[in-house]
Parts: C-alpha cells; structure tokens; sequence
C-alpha cells in the first residue's frame, strides 16, 4: 500500500453540521478524489455489503463516530469483522469521537481493527495525518 494513495474515504456521524464543515474542509484542501457521507453505522454497513465485490467504490479509509443512533461505530465495528475477510482491499478504519474517556480509548486500542483514536474536534492536519499514513 506504501505506493498507494487513499483516494476515497468515509465519513460516518450522525451530525449533519460536522458532516458538512469536514466535507468542506477536505474538498479545500484536495487531499482525496471522493467523500462518501453516512449518518450511522448501519448506513456505511449496508454500503460496504451492497458493495463487496466493487474495489473502486470502496472507501480507504473510514472516519468513524462512536455515538450514533441506530447502529453506534461499536456495533458498526462488530459487523465489519464479520465482512472484512470478503472485502476486496484492506480498509483503514479511525474511531472520531468528542468523547475524552479513558475507558473508549482503551476498549478502541483493544480492537485491531482500528487504526487510530481521535478526538474531536478533527482539524485539516489530523486529515492529513491520517491519509499520509494510509
């Protein structure tokens, strides 16, 4: 992946306002060719699923809110576990959070799946932080 370039990542949270100045703020920046918006777990789940066997629809990466309704970014993870030995490339998963708990950040270590925690409010070089790693 090291010659690779996230080229589509994933924003998932419930808040429309933060959808909105994070899409914004990486369209200014041109630091990836598509966002993809979903308001909860289950949304980005049911994309992932209807789209398993389509590499250049899916995301890179996935920004990913703990505290959602429906199906939180903990459910959503449980089930991505499920799915991920049939996805067609590997997907780099960052948990977003404004929560400052100890405990969330210890239980999003435990999970190999998640490559980072963040705490929001996410800032243009956490983006890029994150996408460089990629």
């Amino acid at each position: 992946m090291k010659d690779e370039k996230a080229e589509i990542i994933c924003i998932v949270d419930d808040d429309e306002v933060y959808q909105f100045s994070v899409t914004r703020t990486i369209k200014a920046a041109n630091i990836v060719k598509k966002i993809l918006i979903f308001s909860d777990g289950e949304e980005v789940f049911e994309f992932l699923q209807d789209n398993i066997s389509k590499k250049e629809e899916l995301p890179d990466i996935i920004f990913l809110d703990i505290n959602m309704p429906y199906m939180d970014g903990w459910e959503f993870l449980d089930y991505y576990t499920k799915i991920k030995p049939n996805l067609p490339k590997k997907i780099t998963v960052y948990l977003v959070s404004s929560s400052v708990s100890e405990k969330d950040q210890v239980k999003a270590q435990a999970i190999s799946d998640v490559s980072d925690y963040i705490v929001k409010p996410i800032t243009i070089e956490d983006f890029r932080t994150a996408i460089e790693k990629y």
